[in-house]
C-alpha cells in the first residue's frame, strides 16, 4: 500500500516513504493604507498551497537513489501532477518545485546507507477548471 501518489510515482517503503508531510495554504488580501486605524482588505483570491515532504530511505529497503532521479526527471518535465494519498483524498495537481537530498553513512564503494530527502510541490490549476478571460474583454 502506498502513503501517497504523485502522479504514477508511488511513494511507499519500496521506493521513498516520507515520514513528514507539511501542508501550507494562503489567501491574497489587497490593502490599503488608513490613517490611524488598520488597513482596509479585501479578499482577492486563493494564494499558493504547498505541500512539503521529506523523509529518509535506507539502502537494505529501497535503492533510493533510484526513486531520487525519477523524482528529479519528473521535475525536470515541469508537468502538474495529481497528489493523491493513500485513503483517496485528491489534493489537487502539483509541480515539483524542489528536490534535495543528503546523503550518510557510506559503504567502501560510495554507495550511502542512507539518504535524507525532502520535496516541495506547488499547487496549480487545473487547465480544464481555466476561465476564459479574454471572452470577457
Amino acid at each position: 500500500m502506498h502513503l501517497i501518489a504523485l502522479g504514477m510515482f508511488l511513494f511507499e517503503i519500496g521506493t521513498l516513504a516520507h515520514d513528514e508531510l507539511q501542508r501550507k495554504t494562503d489567501w491574497r488580501h489587497a490593502r490599503a493604507g488608513r490613517i490611524g486605524a488598520r488597513d482596509a482588505t479585501q479578499f482577492i483570491g486563493p494564494g499558493d498551497e504547498t505541500v512539503s515532504m521529506s523523509g529518509s530511505v535506507y539502502a537494505e529497503i529501497a535503492d533510493g537513489r533510484v526513486s531520487l532521479d525519477d523524482l528529479r526527471t519528473m521535475g525536470n518535465a515541469g508537468d502538474a501532477l495529481p497528489l493523491v494519498s493513500g485513503n483517496g483524498t485528491v489534493f489537487g495537481n502539483y509541480v515539483i518545485t524542489a528536490l534535495d537530498e543528503r546523503h550518510a553513512a557510506f559503504l567502501p564503494d560510495g554507495t550511502p546507507l542512507r539518504i535524507d530527502f525532502a520535496i516541495d510541490l506547488l499547487r496549480v490549476d487545473d487547465p480544464a477548471d481555466a476561465k476564459d478571460t479574454d471572452a470577457s474583454a
